[in-house]
C-alpha cells in the first residue's frame, strides 16, 4: 500500500531527497523503442530543461539528475530559508511563471489597490504558494505534467504517461548523499547507454565535467563548496575533483564487472565518509535496492523512522552494514 507523502519526506531529519518517476506505458519516455524503431531521445531534452528550468523558479535545488529511457532520476535539496527570504512579489512573480495564478495576484503585481477583504484573502494565498515553492511534490507535478502534455500530444493520444506517485527517498547523512548522486550519476553506465561519465549525455555528472573545462556553467546545480569548515557557504560538502574522480573510478569498476575494492590510491573522500570500496561499489549500484523511503546511518535511519511514524523501514540492515561508520 502507498505510503503518504508525509511519511516520506521529513524536512526536520534532512533537506536532500532521491526521486524517480518512471514510465507506465510501453512506448519510451527515451531512447529508441526496438518494436517501432521509432526515436524519442529529443524528449531527453524536454525532460534535463523543465528540470534545470524548474530549480529557478523553486526554492528546490538538484544535485544530481539522469534522464533514462523510461525514468528519471534526480537528487534534490530543499531550501527553506530561501523560501522565507522571499518577498510577497518574488512569491507570486515566482508562481506566475509556472501557473496563472488569481485576479487577485495579477492585481497585487500591477499594484492595483486592494480592499482589506481582497488584501487577506491574498496573504492566504501568497502563504499557500510559499509552501507550494519549496513542496517537492509539486516541483515533480509540474516536471511530470509538462512532460505527460507534451508527449501525449506528440503520439496524438491521451491517459496516464507516468506511474501514479514518484519514489521519494530520504537521503540522512553525508555518505547516503553522495553514494546516492553517484548511483544516479552512474546509470547510464550501468545499463550500458555510455561508456564513460563524460560520454553520458543527459546527466548531471557529464553537466558538471563540461563545465570543469569550462564549455558551460552550471548555476542550475548545487554547487560542490569543498570541505566543512567554519563559515560553509550553501552547496555541498565536498570538492567537486574529487567527487568526479570517485565516480570514474566506480563506473570505471563497474564496466569491467568486478566485484572488487578500489585497492590502489584510495579516494580521500572515502575515508571522510568512512566506507570502504566494497561498502561504496555495493551503494553506488544497488541503491534503490536496498533502501526504500530513507538511507543513511542506523541512528539516522531511527530518528527519520520516529519522526515519520512508521513502524519499520526497509534498508536498516543495509544502514548497520554500509554506512555503519558514515
Amino acid at each position: 500500500m502507498p505510503q503518504p507523502r508525509s511519511s516520506q519526506i521529513s524536512l526536520s531529519d534532512t533537506p536532500f531527497y532521491h526521486c524517480v518517476s518512471r514510465c507506465v506505458r510501453r512506448s519510451f519516455l527515451c531512447g529508441v523503442d526496438s518494436y517501432s524503431g521509432q526515436s524519442y531521445e529529443h524528449r531527453r531534452v524536454w525532460v534535463e530543461e523543465r528540470l534545470l528550468f524548474l530549480s529557478s523558479v523553486f526554492a528546490i535545488d538538484i544535485c544530481a539528475y539522469a534522464v533514462m529511457s523510461n525514468h528519471v532520476h534526480v537528487v534534490l535539496h530543499v531550501d527553506v530559508q530561501q523560501v522565507m527570504a522571499w518577498t510577497d512579489s518574488e512569491v507570486v512573480e515566482r508562481w506566475h511563471r509556472l501557473h496563472k495564478g488569481t485576479l487577485l495576484t495579477h492585481m497585487f503585481i500591477r499594484g492595483d489597490r486592494l480592499s482589506q477583504g481582497q488584501q487577506l484573502t491574498l496573504n492566504d494565498t501568497i502563504t499557500e504558494y510559499r509552501k507550494r515553492l519549496h513542496n517537492i511534490s509539486w516541483l515533480m507535478r509540474n516536471l511530470n505534467e509538462y512532460i505527460a502534455r507534451e508527449a501525449n500530444k506528440e503520439d496524438d493520444c491521451t491517459g496516464r504517461f507516468w506511474e501514479g506517485r514518484f519514489k521519494s527517498q530520504a537521503l540522512l547523512d553525508e555518505a547516503a548523499l553522495l553514494a546516492c548522486m553517484a548511483y544516479v550519476d552512474l546509470n547510464p553506465i550501468r545499463t550500458k547507454i555510455a561508456d564513460t561519465p563524460e560520454t553520458s549525455n543527459h546527466t548531471s555528472i557529464k553537466k558538471r565535467l563540461e563545465s570543469i573545462k569550462g564549455s558551460i556553467t552550471t548555476h542550475s546545480l548545487m554547487r560542490f563548496v569543498g570541505n566543512p569548515r567554519q563559515y560553509m557557504p550553501k552547496g555541498i560538502a565536498f570538492s567537486l575533483k574529487d567527487y568526479c574522480e570517485l565516480v570514474d573510478i566506480t563506473g570505471r569498476i563497474i564496466r569491467e564487472d568486478k566485484a572488487g575494492h578500489i585497492d590502489h590510491q584510495q579516494q580521500p573522500i572515502l575515508q571522510r565518509l568512512g566506507l570502504s570500496g566494497e561498502q561504496w561499489l555495493t551503494l553506488t549500484t544497488e541503491f534503490e535496492k536496498h533502501f526504500c523511503y530513507a538511507a543513511g546511518a542506523e541512528m539516522m535511519m531511527n530518528q527519520f523512522k520516529a519522526h515519520t511514524g512508521h513502524q519499520r523501514i526497509r534498508g536498516m540492515g543495509k544502514a548497520k552494514k554500509l554506512l555503519r561508520c558514515a
